[in-house]
């Protein structure tokens, strides 16, 4: 027991004190940190994105507006333009759910050198997997999670060749850590970037390219409107955080960690993680998530008996 006591107190004083440390520093000035002039932003029309890019901004970094060809990116593109007038914008409207994004997102930025990248593009889709067709799961997951990957390899490839310092964040989720039935490509597609980004990290630090990967608790944007109608959804959405506070947050985190939990949703899911066993939790899930509520709202089975 002894034994149990010391592992367990090693292991909750490793997370909180990283924690602590983090939030008590200062936000990095990613122009100044790595000399850098362009920011690359996915998903930067609305949301974490659109704050991500209006503080790269702030520090004077031009940025490329990487999202759906819309109104909504149109307007953040001219918005941006508007009140940061000695900071060049670049709209790139590309579908990151459909291959050939990452040719158009090259072509754009050819002539620039971007050394921050915030990969922060990602969607959920809920209810049952096996009820949604293959071809917009697929899709779910190009956006999610290859994107990332294709993005990174492009940009990151560039700054070592060029031997320039840099960045790159990634936009995961507090369901990485855990089991999420009706939502399970969500929180796949945000474990897969969660891993991947651990794994490159230790690749390219010494190489000049800090990694993070952050995990927020829910953030109170429209990324939910098209979401189905989920009770657990719907109360961790209660403590949804602003997602204009997230890039100071985010900021004191790039180059001094790897992973980073954000807000009590997101610090709550780890802890539990380090308290209660993965399989253990999933297995109690797949024998009682028949009784919950969201399990009988989307079983069309359930409906049609």
């Amino acid at each position: 027991m002894a034994v149990l006591g010391t592992g367990a107190l090693v292991t909750f004083a490793g997370y909180f004190l990283i924690l602590v440390i983090t939030n008590l520093m200062p936000p990095i000035d990613l122009k100044k940190k790595y000399k850098a002039e362009w920011a690359v932003v996915t998903g930067a029309s609305s949301g974490i994105g659109k704050s991500l890019a209006i503080e790269c901004a702030k520090q004077g970094l031009n940025v490329a507006l990487v999202a759906l060809p819309d109104d909504v990116l149109n307007g953040t593109y001219k918005e941006l333009k508007k009140r940061f007038k000695k900071v060049e914008f670049r709209e790139v409207g590309v579908n990151l759910g459909k291959t050939g994004y990452l040719e158009e997102i090259a072509e754009a930025t050819k002539d620039v050198s971007v050394q921050v990248v915030f990969a922060n593009a990602g969607y959920m889709l809920t209810g049952f997997f096996v009820d949604g067709p293959l071809e917009r799961q697929l899709a779910n997951v190009e956006c999610n999670a290859i994107s990332a990957v294709s993005v990174t390899h492009h940009f990151v490839r560039r700054m070592v060749e060029e031997g320039k310092r840099g960045c790159v964040v990634y936009t995961s989720s507090a369901a990485a850590c855990m089991p999420s039935p009706f939502t399970a490509l969500y929180s796949a597609t945000k474990s897969f970037v969660s891993a991947f980004a651990a794994g490159i990290a230790a690749e390219v630090k010494s190489k000049g390219v800090d990694v993070l990967v952050v995990h927020p608790s829910p953030v109170a944007t429209r990324f939910y409107d098209k979401a189905h109608k989920m009770d657990m959804l719907d109360f961790f959405k209660n403590f949804s955080v602003d997602p204009d506070t997230l890039p100071q947050q985010i900021l004191r985190n790039v180059g001094r960690t790897v992973w980073c939990d954000i807000g009590a949703t997101a610090i709550f899911f780890r802890l539990m993680m380090k308290i209660m066993d993965y399989n253990f939790l999933s297995t109690l899930l797949s024998n009682i998530a028949h009784l919950m509520p969201d399990y009988k709202r989307h079983d069309k089975k359930a409906k049609a008996t």
